[in-house]
């Protein structure tokens, strides 16, 4: 029986583990997704089973693809990545060139938030969260906030809350140590007295204001989550490459 040596015929460990690290953090960024996506702008349980699902289908492939030197799976997940990373491209220039539908889906979809305001308490955090950061109340105007049965100022509502905003449409003294939760009771009863007491630009258009405010910083952000499905990619390439050599080689 003949032996025969092969050089450089075997598995990388350094590509094998990176990969392997690589996905554990991917697995944990995906499973904090769930919790942005529970909003009732969306069907918060399909939408939570479709991003969890992909959590979990691209982390077991490239984990275990990893670790047992699938060539199937790691290619099954570095085609994924990069059909995400071409989506988030598409999706990128399609804001640029449908601003205006952008816009008015943006309006729809905080209009339904607002609805379902008390319905939900992450919801209800988040959009307090929107409106104090962005010092701004409602979509276009404080006036949204009548959409929302505990805020409608509907005569057959009996809510204490009727005519108001939440506290986080308040304009906030410094002063205060403690905040006042109950400081948009019935102000919208009089609009001449908005501006001493509530934020009165919509959040639609503080948050137009921002994005130009902020443009490096999200560029940024946006070429740091490409660089990370870049190296995955890459790392997976690699891998495959090396199991295919020692594979050919026998």
């Amino acid at each position: 029986m003949y032996y025969y040596r092969y050089e450089n015929a075997e598995i990388n460990c350094c590509y094998k583990y990176l990969m392997f690290s690589y996905n554990i953090i991917f697995w944990g960024v995906l499973m904090d997704l769930t919790q942005v996506t529970r909003v009732h702008g969306f069907d918060p349980v399909w939408l939570v089973l479709a991003v969890g699902g992909i959590t979990f289908v691209l982390g077991f492939a490239g984990c275990v693809g990893a670790l047992r030197e699938n060539i199937c799976l790691l290619k099954f997940f570095s085609g994924v990545i990069g059909l995400i990373f071409f989506l988030e491209l598409t999706a990128a220039v399609l804001v640029v060139v449908f601003q205006s539908q952008v816009r008015a889906w943006i309006n729809e979809f905080f209009l339904a938030n607002i609805k379902g305001y008390r319905d939900d308490i992450d919801l209800q955090n988040l959009i307090d969260s929107v409106q104090r950061m962005n010092a701004c109340c409602g979509a276009q105007t404080p006036q949204d906030w009548n959409q929302n049965v505990y805020f409608s100022c509907d005569e057959n509502n009996r809510s204490r809350e009727k005519c108001g905003v939440p506290f986080s449409c308040c304009i906030q003294d410094p002063a205060d140590l403690v905040m006042n939760t109950q400081c948009g009771y019935d102000v919208r009863r009089n609009q001449s007295e908005w501006s001493k007491h509530i934020y009165t630009k919509g959040c639609i258009a503080a948050l137009e204001d921002w994005l130009p405010r902020n443009l490096y910083t999200v560029a940024i952000v946006f070429v740091v989550i490409s660089l990370l499905q870049m190296v995955g990619i890459y790392l997976a390439r690699n891998l495959i490459a090396d199991i295919e050599k020692v594979k050919f080689s026998y």
